[in-house]
């Protein structure tokens, strides 16, 4: 799975396994199986699948007295959570994942292949970022990073690192994101971590993009997917397609644009992964006043929806995003007293995070139209 990703041949060996383990063993036998079964969902895309063994996984780990088996629940269901866009709930659980617990023997390395507590806190810091504490987000991952380093573990810091490195893309930090891309780069190439290295260069071709060379990302993100779609190795192609369609956009292939972005939303309504569907939106409605038939209605209506399910998730970074960006289109309209009405609650909303990409483009505007 590590090595080759969601091949079939991990499928059955799993599903086998878990069935062995039901049939002759016990609980801490299922949970040992139920773990892998969980990340095996994540990554081939199958994202309620994966939650409910998460679910699953917490039931038996209820019935053990056993600290490990206790962390790794919570850190699984905590990431099947988040993905999810249950942001609140994945919070709860991340946190408990991340609490001291007596030393043992073992660690979750033994039920996963890496430390579940560092892939807890990887994702409490995106989770962080989308509740709207860019701070803590970045304090989190820095903490989680270390702790990664110091394990010698290769596979436990690359899934460290595919997660900063997604966290700071979103902050806007292109530099910090383009460092730890490069170190993801280090340790997985000579561990022959195979999806691991089509995420690192599919990143690589999102930095393109946002650099300006939207030519080469496309390439570069064109071949990652192609790769990843092959493995399979989906938990993050959402996201790498979200940036195909930026690039694609910015160098005026629209239909592509448009077929990419609605393909897919339809398959994150499909899969479940509906953290991105707020960005999704947002990203459409971009699209609909970009092209030469630019559509204000329409850019309008995917603002707003990007806007009500933020609210819904409690994704403050997303609503801020489609809040400025639907403000700008009143600036544009004319319609000044609509920005600023939207615009001004949102900005004190803010907590922290003020050296962001999103807050200081918000807060530009805001103060241009006061």
């Amino acid at each position: 799975m590590f090595t080759l990703g969601g091949k079939d041949a991990a499928r059955v060996a799993l599903k086998r396994s878990f069935a062995i383990a039901e049939e002759y063993g016990g609980p801490l036998d299922q949970l040992q199986v139920l773990g892998p079964l969980q990340m095996f969902h994540l990554r081939t895309g199958e994202f309620k699948a994966a939650l409910n063994y998460a679910k699953r996984c917490s039931t038996v780990a209820g019935a053990l007295e056993d600290t490990v088996s206790v962390t790794l629940a919570h850190s699984l269901m905590g990431i099947s959570l988040h993905l999810g866009g249950h942001l609140d709930a994945a919070h709860t659980e991340l946190e408990s994942a991340l609490v001291p617990r007596p030393l043992i023997p073992h660690n979750t390395t033994l039920y996963l292949g890496f430390d579940s507590k560092v892939l807890a806190g990887a994702i409490l810091a995106r989770n962080l970022w989308l509740q709207g504490f860019a701070d803590q987000a970045l304090e989190r991952v820095n903490l989680t990073l270390s702790e990664a380093a110091n394990k010698d573990h290769p596979l436990t810091l690359s899934i460290a690192l595919i997660w900063a490195a997604s966290l700071l893309l979103w902050t806007g930090d292109l530099d910090g994101a383009d460092q730890y891309i490069d170190w993801l780069l280090s340790r997985a190439e000579p561990h022959s971590l195979g999806p691991y290295l089509a995420v690192a260069r599919g990143l690589k071709g999102e930095l393109a993009v946002r650099r300006g060379h939207a030519r080469d990302g496309i390439g570069a993100l064109q071949e990652a997917l192609e790769k990843l779609h092959a493995a399979p190795y989906e938990l993050l192609t959402t996201p790498l397609n979200i940036a195909l369609v930026q690039g694609l956009a910015a160098t005026n292939r629209f239909d592509e644009a448009f077929s990419l972005i609605d393909t897919t939303i339809e398959l994150v309504e499909l899969r479940g992964d509906l953290c991105y569907m707020p960005e999704l939106l947002r990203v459409r409605g971009n699209l609909s006043l970009t092209t030469p038939q630019a559509s204000v209605d329409e850019a309008e209506r995917c603002f707003q929806s990007s806007i009500k399910l933020s609210q819904r998730q409690g994704a403050r970074a997303w609503k801020l995003r489609a809040g400025t960006d639907l403000a700008q289109l009143y600036v544009d309209r004319g319609q000044t007293d609509h920005a600023q009405a939207l615009l001004q609650p949102l900005c004190e909303q803010v907590v922290d995070g003020l050296s962001t990409a999103d807050v200081r483009a918000a807060t530009n505007l805001l103060a241009t139209l006061r």
